[in-house]
């Protein structure tokens, strides 16, 4: 494996802020020739040249500008390491990355993180969206602070990592106020017939909505499958058929998407999971929002 020798990163970063060897001599308390000489190693050892002469100074090349912003954001991140374990403030928002599962409902998602944005720190928040398989790859790897499920961490997928019950809720069908309307009266026989939009085959919730089916003789026409829930709810919101969502967003559903309850389904439970790398919850923004879940969303 290649190491990156980071005093000479350190080196050319001084440089690069002062913008001359000269003028970096007295920050670094170095000899020119030595800094010279630190600098040419860095470039040999990256195989690109970093700098090149104007005039009197020296500017970055594409490369330079490159490995600046890598070395500014690694330097920036000691000093903040530092502010920390010596419970200084460190004067830049906390980054708090995300990974969100495709198959989590994105108003889900939003009331979840929420939290995070209104803490006493400022947080920097970074959300990432895609299968549970790869966001939990990129956690297991410290890409990630957490990722939001609808299930605990698969025993298929050998990472170490635990599975943090945000809550459960049941779950409402929604409608267009016309729809709603047709078949509330005799509800849930009443949807023996009717139109549905539904999650693709293989995800939890259409596990579970097809086994309710089955328990209760209802044979949907079935309009459309999705992966994406809310491109799900757009269709439903445009009346092409009824569709299922958790009722701890029932309020918000219903303004977004200008649709109305039809009926709701408590033994159709949804769980939520925060998925992290640690066993007691340390990240003050996760421990935020484990928190608000837990007493607000689905308390």
């Amino acid at each position: 494996m290649e190491w990156l020798n980071y005093h000479h990163l350190y080196y050319f970063w001084v440089v690069a802020k002062q913008g001359s060897i000269a003028r970096a001599v007295d920050e670094l308390l170095l000899a020119q020739p030595t800094i010279s000489g630190q600098l040419h190693q860095l470039e040999e050892a990256l195989g690109e040249k970093l700098f090149v002469r104007v005039g009197r100074g020296l500017a970055l090349t594409e490369v330079g500008q490159l490995t600046f912003r890598y070395a500014d954001e690694i330097f920036s991140l000691g000093r903040e390491m530092q502010d920390v374990l010596k419970g200084r403030p460190t004067g830049r928002p906390i980054r708090f990355r995300v990974g969100v599962s495709d198959l989590v409902p994105k108003l889900i998602a939003y009331r979840v993180l929420q939290p995070a944005m209104h803490m006493a720190d400022p947080i920097h928040l970074v959300c990432r969206e895609d299968t549970p398989e790869v966001l939990l790859t990129e956690l297991a790897n410290h890409q990630l602070d957490l990722v939001l499920m609808n299930g605990p961490v698969p025993a298929s997928i050998r990472i170490k990592a635990y599975s943090h019950l945000l809550g459960s809720c049941g779950v409402s069908v929604f409608g267009t106020p016309e729809l709603a309307q047709t078949y509330k009266r005799g509800f849930p026989k009443s949807l023996d017939g009717a139109t549905f939009l539904l999650p693709v085959d293989g995800s939890e919730l259409r596990r579970a909505v097809d086994q309710w089916f089955n328990s209760h003789d209802i044979r949907p026409q079935v309009a459309g499958e999705f992966d994406d829930s809310a491109l799900l709810k757009t269709f439903g919101e445009a009346g092409d058929g009824l569709f299922f969502s958790p009722t701890a967003i029932e309020k918000e559903v219903r303004a977004h998407y200008n649709v109305s309850v039809v009926g709701r389904i408590e033994e159709l439970a949804e769980r939520f999971y925060a998925i992290s790398v640690e066993k007691k919850l340390k990240h003050p923004a996760v421990v935020a929002i484990t928190e608000a879940a837990r007493e607000a969303l689905f308390g």
